[in-house]
């Protein structure tokens, strides 16, 4: 039986479909990069769930009232209440979103020559600490390399590679040790909460500061309950604390679990650092009670980290992904196994295997899900994580998927139904999708604005 929505529709908007011809002249024009889309050109759309959510009656409510104020908002302080009783965190930054935290911390901790080891570092990341001259490395469990492979929290650090890391480079080389709950990258794959002790017992024997990559927690939090022993009966919020306990610091998108459409923030322990990311903060994002935003967006953020952390909320989020994946598994489309918390990832190899990944197989696949039917996927392999050598060649990623992020609370389960349907029709008619050649593409973020043509 699936998990019914926790909430009924108060409002609908009115979605746009166009037909196939006009979809492929669109997609054409822009590259065949689905970025480039107009979001009204898009039948569903699963681009990303990151300030996407259908925000609450509370949090509308909440927006209405706050007062608009330069400094000093009330809104300020309600934010301030939720970190320091969800997170357990009495000193922050707000920003405009998690890389504009990124951008901040980095830039007060990176240098050029170091090494970030991070489980996997997503798109923003990777690219925030290449901006600062640093080194991004990877070191998650070999697992999540195994797309087929069920592992209960595959998003996990490698313990042995992080320490065999820290003795090679040496710590001082090492500014910080990220981990990203959950694992977006990986397919959106969970940590668990022994993961997280081992990886602050590592940190901290070698005197590194420990942050989480937090955009997911409330989902990595309902993982660990669902999943690893001891934690059944302990609530979300009970784990949520646990989990931030161990950190000297996060930084933290509220356009995902913060169920806001704009937001983010850099939660400190550590007084000077904190002074320091607040005074960087004034320059680029505005007065530290604004953040960059309009009053009433922290408002919607107050009440929306709360609302995430509502199990019978989240029982309903991860039910979606699972349903999605359920009805795709069943047809024997090849998927990123177990589905994570946000998204469901198609392993775009086994999808269309006659397509090298010097093609851009996920990238060939989203192109070709819109064009046949309106849904707005995202590649995540190659174009996104791939590297070129100095002539030019690409250097194929670890793996080719395609994500399909479910906004919170915006989607029915038939919208899901029509996704499923739509990608195993292009499952069934695979052979006839072809490769694509990457025309044009930016050195950092190169996805976002790549250019493509068939092959």
């Amino acid at each position: 039986m699936n998990t019914p929505e926790p909430f009924k529709i108060k409002m609908v908007e009115r979605l746009n479909v166009l037909t196939k011809v006009e979809r492929k002249k669109k997609l054409t024009d822009k590259g065949y990069n689905v970025f480039k889309l107009r979001s009204r050109d898009v039948f569903i759309d699963l681009l990303t769930d990151s300030g996407t959510t259908a925000m609450s009656d509370e949090q509308w409510g909440a927006m209405f009232e706050t007062e608009q104020a330069y400094a000093g908002s009330n809104s300020y302080y309600k934010v301030k209440e939720a970190v320091s009783d969800i997170f357990g965190f009495d000193k922050f930054v707000m920003v405009h979103q998690g890389r504009a935290a990124e951008n901040i911390l980095f830039s007060q901790l990176v240098s050029e020559g170091d090494f970030v080891p991070n489980n996997m570092h997503f798109d923003t990341t990777k690219g925030n600490v290449l901006h600062k001259g640093g080194t991004p490395v990877d070191l998650v469990i070999d697992d999540a390399y195994n797309t087929g492979k069920e592992v209960d929290f595959k998003g996990n650090m490698d313990i042995d590679k992080l320490r065999k890391f820290i003795d090679e480079k040496g710590s001082e080389k090492i500014p910080v040790i990220m981990l990203t709950v959950t694992n977006n990258t990986a397919g959106g794959q969970p940590v668990s909460m022994e993961n997280i002790r081992k990886v602050k017992e590592i940190a901290k024997e070698h005197k590194i500061p420990f942050f989480l990559d937090a955009c997911r927690f409330a989902e990595n939090a309902y993982f660990i309950k669902k999943r690893e022993r001891g934690y059944m009966d302990t609530s979300i919020s009970e784990i949520v604390k646990e989990m931030f306990s161990y950190a000297e610091g996060f930084t933290f998108s509220a356009k995902k679990d913060g169920m806001s459409n704009i937001g983010g923030m850099i939660g400190l322990r550590d007084e000077k650092l904190h002074q320091r990311c607040t005074e960087l903060g004034i320059i680029i994002e505005g007065y530290p009670t604004y953040g960059g935003m309009a009053c009433r967006e922290l408002a919607a953020i107050a009440k929306g980290l709360y609302e995430s952390t509502r199990v019978e909320y989240l029982e309903y989020r991860i039910g979606q992904v699972e349903y999605l994946a359920g009805l795709l598994r069943e047809a024997g489309v090849p998927l990123v196994e177990p589905p994570g918390g946000h998204a469901v990832f198609i392993d775009a190899r086994r999808f269309l295997p006659h397509i090298p990944p010097e093609q851009f197989p996920a990238q060939a696949l989203t192109a070709e899900l819109y064009i046949d039917f309106g849904v707005r996927g995202v590649e995540l392999g190659t174009c996104a994580f791939g590297e070129t050598d100095e002539n030019g060649n690409v250097i194929p990623a670890p793996f080719d998927n395609m994500r399909l992020a479910i906004p919170r609370r915006v989607y029915t389960l038939n919208h899901l139904k029509y996704v499923a349907e739509s990608v195993i029709a292009l499952y069934e008619r695979r052979d006839d999708i072809s490769g694509l050649e990457r025309t044009y593409s930016p050195e950092i973020l190169g996805h976002f604005m790549s250019e493509f043509k068939p092959v």
